[in-house]
């Protein structure tokens, strides 16, 4: 074989350095998101004792040199596990914080229109039948009071809007909240 045919001939099947970078620090990401689950989490997951014992042991390292270092370690360490199913279980890790950040939105808009539209109101009351519209109606309109007062400051009715509206979309966190209200 000539020099010319050596430099063309590329049908290695290896991966670039570029690309084993990139794994590997998509890796280490991924082990840094794993840092995130619970321990009786990291549990349920069966991975593999040294592992397991790695992110549990990362919990207690505090210089970011040692971080840093334990973090490729545990990259590694994941090169020997397959990293989808580990991948889902952060995903779901993450999904109430993304339907509770949802939820928020939904509230702020819902919020937004019934101060800024006369109909919203009636929209509002017919898909959510259990709301007192008496305190609503009450509310809606200190609000837009309040933002002819002062409007470049939202009043007390603003706030207490967004707390109706946000119980009534999301049962279960406004019974937290409350909760934690009547704790403090």
């Amino acid at each position: 074989m000539a020099a010319d045919d050596l430099a063309l001939d590329t049908s290695d099947d290896r991966p670039s350095k570029t690309q084993l970078k990139k794994t590997m620090q998509d890796l280490q990401d991924l082990g840094k998101a794993l840092m995130e689950l619970s321990i009786p989490r990291l549990e349920a997951l069966d991975l593999p004792d040294p592992l397991f014992r790695a992110l549990r042991d990362m919990r207690t390292v505090r210089s970011h040199e040692g971080r840093r270092r334990h973090l490729q370690l545990i990259g590694k360490l994941m090169r020997q596990v397959d990293p989808e199913p580990l991948r889902e279980a952060v995903a779901q890790q993450r999904l109430p914080g993304a339907r509770e950040t949802l939820t928020l939105h939904e509230a702020e808009a819902w919020r937004d229109r019934l101060i800024n539209e006369a109909d919203a109101l009636t929209d509002w009351l017919a898909a959510h039948p259990q709301t007192d519209a008496q305190v609503l109606r009450t509310l809606i309109r200190n609000a837009r009071k309040e933002a002819q007062q002062t409007p470049d400051r939202k009043g007390r009715a603003y706030r207490e809007i967004f707390q109706i509206v946000r119980a009534a979309l999301n049962p279960t966190t406004a019974t937290v909240d409350e909760d934690e209200l009547n704790h403090e």
